[in-house]
């Protein structure tokens, strides 16, 4: 395929927006720690702390609820295993405590819980229903006087569902009144904040994973809100910074840039959202119209605006499929890039369905810069590799 090539795995990673490499370059040269006393590491402090206020503005939380981490994954597991730390620093044996996850979480959540069970804690999986959304109702169903901790991801990072955040937190606050106990929310943002209002006490949340790299910021950098409720102990130990919860010392320039991204999303969030809607569900249409038999792995109603994840029968597996339109020039992924190495997508499968649902898996995830020309070519390359023999 001529011309530049099409990019359709904006869920995997997006390019940095111009402006948040602009608020990165010019905070590049200040290397002073923020820690420090001279004028150099107030001015960088300085920097640092307008990125945090600028981040908490847009959750609609304090700004000394913001812990910075290197992304993600850490922010991750920060929240839950320092969560389960702090319950054994105070002396709570975590053998009488029970935890929720959902069970189509993205590996960096899903090892977490596998880790806090080998430490003694009792995990129940929360299963999606048909169309991949976690209900209220079924987190009820599991919940015990012992929960301690339930995590559902806002957007899903394969299939795309808007999870229920803000039904299931009132399920927790009745849960925790009738047994007078306490149960920490933990959500992994994910893309969500992209296109949906990301402000933490309306969604119920108690501890909210962020990644700039997921949102047109540069990587290296995420955040994590931490509630007044909630508190964690710290996995990573040295200087402590950021409340004690995660040593080392921060990164300036990259919290520059996080926060830039996150002032320009904001922005763009709702007409951005509804672009890619159309784009989006344009290209369903012409998919379902083309392809015989495909399978679309969600209720797109419910869905993140710039996600589809499909499923193709024959012999052809996804990964087949994806490396051959990678030939042809378009990049996509068949599931989270964390996972590329797995046979099957665990969060398909979680749907029911035949064996190679899981396993003709490809996830096209639509950015700042997809056209329809683009969708359109990457139509036709598809049909054409499909009618291949």
């Amino acid at each position: 395929m001529k011309g530049r090539p099409i990019y359709l795995d904006y869920a995997s990673a997006t390019p940095v927006h111009p402006k948040a490499l602009q608020a990165l370059n010019k905070t590049i040269h200040m290397f002073a720690n923020p820690g420090g006393l001279h004028a150099e590491a107030v001015a960088a402090k300085r920097v640092l702390d307008d990125a945090r206020e600028r981040i908490a503005a847009h959750l609609g939380c304090k700004a000394r609820e913001i812990i910075f981490t290197s992304g993600l994954t850490e922010a991750n597991n920060i929240a839950l295993i320092g969560l389960a730390r702090s319950l054994e620093l105070q002396k709570r044996s975590l053998k009488d405590t029970h935890w929720i996850v959902s069970s189509i979480e993205h590996s960096s959540v899903l090892e977490c819980f596998s880790e806090i069970e080998r430490m003694g804690g009792t995990i129940s999986h929360v299963e999606p229903d048909a169309k991949g959304i976690v209900r209220a109702e079924r987190v009820a169903e599991l919940l015990k006087p012992t929960t301690v901790a339930v995590s559902v991801g806002w957007g899903n990072n394969e299939i795309g569902t808007v999870q229920p955040l803000s039904a299931i937190a009132l399920v927790l606050r009745a849960h925790e009144k009738k047994y007078n106990t306490s149960v920490i929310l933990h959500s992994d943002a994910g893309q969500a904040p992209l296109y949906r209002s990301p402000q933490v006490h309306s969604l119920g949340v108690d501890l909210f994973s962020l990644g700039s790299g997921k949102l047109y910021g540069p990587r290296g950098i995420g955040a994590l809100y931490v509630s007044n409720k909630v508190s964690l102990a710290p996995i990573i130990f040295g200087g402590g910074q950021e409340r004690g919860l995660r040593s080392g010392t921060e990164d300036v320039a990259l919290a520059a840039g996080f926060a830039a991204a996150f002032d320009v999303i904001t922005i763009e969030r709702e007409a951005e959202a509804k672009r890619l809607q159309k784009l989006r569900d344009d290209f369903a249409s012409e998919i379902v119209a083309h392809i015989p038999s495909v399978v679309i792995n969600s209720d797109l109603k419910h869905t993140l605006p710039h996600m589809l994840n499909v499923s193709i029968p024959g012999e052809r597996t996804g990964e087949y499929l994806a490396l051959q339109l990678d030939h042809a020039g378009i990049s996509l992924s068949t599931k989270s890039a964390c996972d590329e190495g797995n046979k099957a997508s665990h969060v398909v499968a979680a749907l029911g369905g035949p064996e190679w649902r899981a396993i003709n898996t490809l996830r096209f995830s639509l950015g700042r810069n997809t056209s329809a020309s683009e969708l359109k070519k990457t139509i036709n390359t598809l049909q054409l590799l499909i009618a291949k023999k």
